[in-house]
């Protein structure tokens, strides 16, 4: 679900992938649902290809996603971003991820993901988790069957 929500540089919100075109995309606001092109000259994110900076190894958005829906109960985040401080906010990323990199997640990386994070639940996006595809019903009946020539 996260690789077709997509973040736009320079334009505020997050924007869901509709089409494909020769040199552009086709895109939709999450929040007011108006459709149009963004251009290859525009620098477009994946939500599914961002990770969060750790003291050991990077962890892809949607962990830190599931872990936030967890800790809320599917509920945005009770935290006004821009009038909290700091140590508020490092706080409640402890909370969510406790080993992020202290020096490498600034205050504004931390606005961004609860921005984000109450933008999608207020768009009524909350399975964050990715799909595992299962195997078709015909591959899976096809499966351990041996024939033997005699």
């Amino acid at each position: 679900m996260l690789k077709t929500i997509l973040s736009i540089s320079g334009k505020p919100g997050l924007y869901k992938l509709v089409s494909q075109g020769k040199n552009m995309l086709i895109v939709e606001s999450l929040t007011d649902k108006k459709r149009f092109p963004a251009y290859a000259t525009d620098k477009i994110t994946s939500l599914g290809d961002i990770a969060m900076f750790t003291d050991t190894d990077d962890v892809p958005l949607r962990d830190v996603l599931v872990a936030m829906s967890r800790k809320e109960n599917g509920a945005a985040v009770n935290i006004d971003t821009k009038k909290a401080t700091a140590k508020e906010l490092q706080s409640y990323l402890n909370e969510v991820l406790p080993n992020f990199d202290r020096d490498r997640v600034h205050q504004s990386d931390i606005k961004k993901l609860i921005s984000w994070y109450n933008l999608m639940v207020s768009c009524g996006i909350t399975d964050f988790e990715e799909k595992k595809e299962e195997p078709k019903e015909e591959e899976a009946a096809g499966e351990g069957t041996i024939e033997s020539e005699q």
